[in-house]
C-alpha cells in the first residue's frame, strides 16, 4: 500500500511533540588561522572594550588590524606559528559533558557548542542549527567560571541578538529557556582544583623543597575595576580564590592570588598580576612555584603563551626558582562528570514544564496606555 503525503501529515498529528532539550555549552572561541586574526579582533573589541573603554566605534576596524599585527608577530614569530587548542579542547568538552548526559536523559538532551567569537559556531548559526532540529527547550550554558559581562554576559548579548533575528511571525520558536551563570563557588570543582595542585606537587615538587617553600600562583581572569556598572568578575573572582586558597592553606602557606590581566592603557586593572604574585611568593621565601589557572576552565592562549611569559621573565630574573606551569582543568573526567550534573536539575525542570508561547508582537503593546 502507498502511504499518501494527505495520510503521513495526518498521523504525523497525533504523535506527541517531541520534548528534547538543547544544551547550549558557549565558550570564548579562539582563532586557528592567521588570516582571521583583525576580524576575531574587532569582533572581541565591540563585544568587550565597549563595556569598559571609553572608545568610539569607528576605531575598532582600525584597531583590530593593528592588534592582527601584534598578535601575528607574537603566536607567529616568538611562538613557531602557535595555535591555540582551546577550540579542540571546548569540542571535547562539549562531548564529554553530552557524553555524561546522554547516560542519564538518552537522545533527549544533545549538547550544541557556539563561540563567541569563531564563526562557523557563532551563536547565531548554532541556534538556527538547533531551531532546524526541532529542539524548543534552550539550556544556555556559558562552560565559564566567573559571571561577568565579559563572560556570560558577551555570550547572553549573542545569544538574544541571534534570537530577535530568527523571530519569524507571531509566535517564538522557543517554549522554555533556563541558564546555568558559572562554578566559581561549586565545592566540587574548588576539591578538584586543590587535589590537582596537591598531586603535581607531591609527584614533582615534595621530595625538593618544604611546603613552605612551594609558592602557589592561583590564576584569576583579570578585570577591570571600572565596567560602567556592568558585572566585572571581581567579586566572584575573589572568592573562587579564597575558596581554593582555604583548601591549600594548611599544607602550603605561599599562596597568591594572580590576575592574567590585558594590560590596556587608561584602564585600571585587578592586582597583583601573575608575575608581580610570583615576585611576592619569592621575596618570602618561594624556591618553587606553581602557576595553577583557576579561573579558567578551558587553556586558551592567556593560560599558555601569557603564562609561559611569566614565565619565562622570572626565571630570566631568578635563576634557583623552578618554575610549574600547570593545565586547566579542560577535559578531565571528573570535571565532565560535575559539569554534567550542575545541568541536570535544569533539565528536569525543562523537560517537565508546560511549554509557554511567547508572541514577540505583544513586546511594546503596553506602552501605548495614557494614564
Amino acid at each position: 500500500m502507498v502511504t499518501t503525503p494527505e495520510k503521513i501529515q495526518h498521523t504525523h498529528e497525533h504523535l506527541p511533540k517531541q520534548n528534547r532539550v538543547a544544551v547550549l555549552l558557549m565558550g570564548y572561541g579562539e582563532v586557528e588561522s592567521y588570516e582571521d586574526f583583525a576580524n576575531y579582533n574587532e569582533q572581541a573589541l565591540n563585544l568587550l572594550t565597549a563595556k569598559f573603554a571609553p572608545v568610539p566605534t569607528w576605531i575598532y576596524p582600525p584597531l583590530a588590524k593593528m592588534l592582527a599585527i601584534f598578535d601575528l608577530h607574537e603566536w607567529g614569530h616568538t611562538h613557531d606559528n602557535f595555535i591555540s587548542p582551546h577550540n579542540a579542547i571546548f569540542e571535547k568538552q562539549r562531548a564529554g559533558i553530552e557524553q555524561q548526559l546522554q547516560e542519564k536523559w538518552g537522545n533527549k538532551v544533545q549538547v550544541f557548542k557556539a563561540f563567541n567569537f569563531c564563526a562557523p559556531h557563532l551563536p547565531h548559526q548554532v541556534l538556527a542549527e538547533i531551531q532546524n532540529q526541532g529542539f524548543d527547550k534552550l539550556l544556555i550554558y556559558p562552560l565559564l567560571v566567573v559571571d561577568s559581562i565579559f563572560t556570560s554576559g558577551i555570550a547572553l548579548e549573542q545569544v538574544n541578538k541571534g534570537l530577535s533575528q530568527m523571530a519569524e511571525g507571531e509566535e517564538h520558536w522557543l517554549k522554555s529557556q533556563r541558564y546555568i551563570p558559572t562554578f566559581y563557588n561549586e565545592p566540587k570543582y574548588i576539591k578538584l582544583l586543590a587535589k590537582l595542585v596537591e598531586e603535581k606537587i607531591s609527584t614533582e615538587l615534595a621530595n625538593a623543597y618544604l611546603p613552605s617553600e612551594i609558592g602557589i600562583v592561583l590564576m584569576n581572569h583579570g578585570c577591570p575595576h571600572k565596567a560602567k556598572g556592568f558585572t566585572s568578575g571581581i567579586t566572584e573572582s575573589q572568592i573562587l580564590y579564597d575558596l581554593v586558597r582555604e583548601e591549600l592553606i594548611n599544607r602550603y602557606p605561599l599562596i597568591s592570588v594572580g590576575w592574567l590581566n590585558h594590560d590596556t592603557p587608561l584602564i585600571e586593572w585587578t592586582q597583583p598580576n601573575a608575575e608581580q604574585a610570583a615576585k611576592n611568593l619569592i621575596q618570602i621565601g618561594a624556591k618553587a612555584i606553581v602557576y595553577m589557572p583557576i579561573g579558567f576552565a578551558t587553556e586558551n592562549h592567556e593560560t599558555l603563551l601569557d603564562v609561559h611569559h611569566i614565565i619565562h621573565n622570572i626565571e630570566k630574573k631568578h635563576k634557583n626558582v623552578n618554575c610549574i606551569q600547570m593545565d586547566c582543568v579542560n577535559d578531565h573526567h571528573e570535571f565532565m562528570m560535575m559539569a554534567a550534573e550542575w545541568a541536570d536539575s535544569h533539565i528536569e525542570e525543562l523537560l517537565s514544564e508546560e511549554a509557554t508561547t511567547v508572541n514577540s508582537s505583544q513586546a511594546v503593546a503596553h506602552h501605548h496606555h495614557h494614564h
